[in-house]
This record gives structure tokens, C-alpha cells and sequence, in this order.
């Protein structure tokens, strides 16, 4: 795998020449909800995917991911329902159900944020630093969006055809990932504003439509996200590497 890329760096990964895009006060915050949601350590990570390859130890990479996917799925969606029938609940006012929003968003990037470092153990990419942790979570939120943000960075011919996080994380020093991350960031802040914001609106509907709209608004949220990591990290590998592999057969 080619490691060329300056110019230099890409003008810093895109951030100009060493100023990072700066940020409003949303950004901000969803920098520091960001921060706490991919703060769990390699370790954690492998260990939640060793835990599930040890209660199905025939199971391939690909198979664990369709799980990984099914947990996830299951997890926004669950999120989505409590808050619509939070909303249209007896005594529950405007206020504290914007407040309960509030939380499941938290909760929605957290959900995104273990799935998105799950999947890439399982296709054994670098975890260890928080700045590669932020980018794998940052292009699966943005999607096509952080697509062309990294490809603007790499050359579009490195990105074609899926499994361009592999590429954008091995390929760029510690720096340039901070500044694409926070060029990344300023995107999403835009982009969750404006999802979240409707998804809230349907929510605060009286008499549990909102729990309908809800789970039903999160399935699509999250089955984009899900869309959005299979072409991010492209086709499972189809051996375990070697952190995941089970021992317990060998002993």
C-alpha cells in the first residue's frame, strides 16, 4: 500500500496550512460528545468482538458484522421509540421531552460511535490512537460526505470502489488526521443539526405518533449509517486477523 500523498499533506488534510476549521457551539459540543463516545480503548473494543466470536465460534467476519449490524439496528431504533412515547406521555411537557431528545442523540452517537470501532477490528484497522478512532467514526456518520472529504485528501483513485477508511487511516500522520478530522466535523455539525433537528419535530407529535415516527425515523438514520460502513470499510476479510482469533479450540 502506497503511503505518498503531500502537497504537503494534502494542505494539511485539507485544514490550510496548519488552522483547523473552526467551530460553532454545536460543533463543539458534538466535539466533546465525540471525544466521550471513542475514548473506550483498543482493548474494549477487540474484547466486545472476542466476546461475541466466543459465543459463535463458527462464525466468520462477515457473519459477526451482520450481527454487529442487527445490535445496532436494534439499539437507535430502541432509542427512537422510548423518546416518541416519552414525548406523548401525560404530564411530560415540551421541555423535557427536547430534553430527553437530547440524550438519545448522545446515545445515538455513542450506539454509532462502538459500532463503527467494532467493525474495524473485525477489518483490523488501527484503534489505538483517538485521532484514528475519530476519523473511522466521522466518515461513517458523514457518508458520502466524508467520502469525498478523504478523497479530496487521498486522490479520488484511492477511494473508488469501498474500503477507503483502511486507506485514509494507514496513510495519513497523526497531524494531518487532526486536521481532516475537524474538517470532517464542521461537515457533520450541518448535517446531524439539520437530521436530528426534523427527526425531534416528529418525536414531540402527540398521542405516540412520535413513537412510531420515532423508531421508524432511527431504522432509516440507522440503516444509512449502516450503508454508509460497508462502503467505508468494504467487503469483510475473509480470515480473522490475528488479535481476534479464538484460542480456546487450541488449548
Amino acid at each position: 500500500m502506497s503511503t505518498r500523498i503531500n502537497e504537503p499533506q494534502r494542505q494539511l488534510a485539507l485544514g490550510g496550512k496548519g488552522k483547523e476549521p473552526k467551530l460553532g457551539a454545536s460543533g463543539k459540543l458534538l466535539s466533546l460528545i465525540l471525544d466521550q463516545s471513542t475514548k473506550v480503548q483498543e482493548p474494549a473494543v477487540r474484547a466486545y468482538v472476542q466476546k461475541l466470536r466466543a459465543s459463535h465460534p463458527a462464525a466468520t467476519p462477515a457473519d459477526i458484522i451482520t450481527m454487529l449490524e442487527k445490535r445496532y439496528l436494534a439499539t437507535v431504533m430502541g432509542s427512537g421509540a422510548a423518546v416518541g412515547a416519552a414525548a406523548a406521555f401525560p404530564g411530560v411537557g415540551t421541555l423535557a421531552a427536547l430534553s430527553a431528545t437530547a440524550g438519545e442523540a448522545v446515545l445515538f452517537l455513542e450506539a454509532t460511535s462502538l459500532f463503527t470501532l467494532a467493525l474495524a477490528a473485525v477489518h483490523d484497522i488501527e484503534l489505538a490512537k483517538i485521532e484514528h478512532r475519530h476519523t473511522l467514526v466521522l466518515a461513517v456518520l458523514l457518508g458520502e460526505d466524508g467520502e469525498t472529504t478523504v478523497s479530496d485528501v487521498l486522490g479520488k483513485e484511492r477511494t473508488v470502489g469501498g474500503g477507503w477508511l483502511a486507506e485514509a487511516t494507514s496513510t495519513l500522520p497523526i497531524p494531518a488526521l487532526s486536521h481532516l478530522n475537524a474538517t470532517l466535523l464542521k461537515r457533520f455539525t450541518k448535517k446531524f443539526a439539520l437530521k436530528r433537528g426534523a427527526m425531534a419535530a416528529g418525536k414531540l407529535l402527540p398521542a405516540g405518533i412520535g413513537a412510531v415516527i420515532g423508531a421508524g425515523g432511527n431504522r432509516f438514520i440507522g440503516k444509512r449509517i449502516i450503508t454508509n460502513a460497508r462502503n467505508a470499510f468494504g467487503r469483510p476479510p475473509t480470515a480473522w486477523p490475528v488479535q481476534l482469533r479464538l484460542v480456546a479450540a487450541d488449548s
